[in-house]
């Protein structure tokens, strides 16, 4: 194919799912500094990225499990599934229902997403369990992640689109790592969090 032939890089649909991204993580700020204003500074930030992790779970990845269960994405006609055959692009797994992608996809919607909401939920209450959760919600994110990717690296990665700085740079590394990093981040400040617990000495009651 000449280069001139080739499809343009960006299109409306790159355009609008760049800006969905953006405009969840908008939604997931907002709704930090309103339900975490009593929250440390650190915490909000937290907040901002658990309100983003349960909004991508359940109005993204949600309908992503709906297709593939009664379909694929290639052949679905609606929003999400032009969503989803953007990022096809980079990765043609999530176009035809590939059954790790979507085993991994149903526990990521119902598991990490509650695990989500009922983190937010303990860390504005202030509940002794918030590290419980955070742990057990990032050891299931990265995960995830991990076999996401590893059985494609396995055989060559032939179903990964490298040739472009979009796919490979932004909608692979990006959207991926960020799920790397976050729940790492997050493991580290409940480790952190934990060890100071356990230098903070006990009072004993008096009788």
């Amino acid at each position: 194919m000449a280069k001139s032939d080739e499809p343009a890089l960006f299109n409306k649909v790159t355009v609008y799912s760049l800006l969905a991204c953006v405009g969840q993580f908008a939604v997931g700020y907002v709704f930090a500094q309103k339900w975490g204003n009593k929250c440390s500074t650190a915490d909000r930030w937290v907040l901002v990225w658990l309100f983003y992790d349960a909004i991508v779970h359940f109005t993204l990845e949600g309908p992503f499990v709906y297709m593939s269960l009664v379909g694929n994405v290639a052949t679905s006609d609606n929003l999400f599934a032009e969503l989803w055959k953007e990022y096809g692009k980079a990765d043609e797994r999530w176009l035809y229902s590939d059954p790790t992608i979507v085993s991994l996809e149903l526990l990521t919607v119902v598991l990490d997403g509650s695990l989500a909401l009922l983190l937010i939920y303990a860390i504005i209450k202030n509940k002794h369990y918030r590290h419980f959760i955070q742990i057990t919600l990032c050891v299931c994110e990265l995960y995830g992640g991990w076999m996401t990717f590893c059985p494609d690296w396995l055989i060559g990665s032939p179903n990964l689109n490298t040739n472009n700085w979009l796919y490979m740079w932004v909608y692979l590394v990006f959207f991926n790592g960020i799920w790397v990093v976050v729940p790492a981040l997050l493991l580290w400040q409940s480790w952190r969090a934990l060890a100071d617990l356990k230098r903070t000495p006990s009072v004993s009651k008096q009788d």
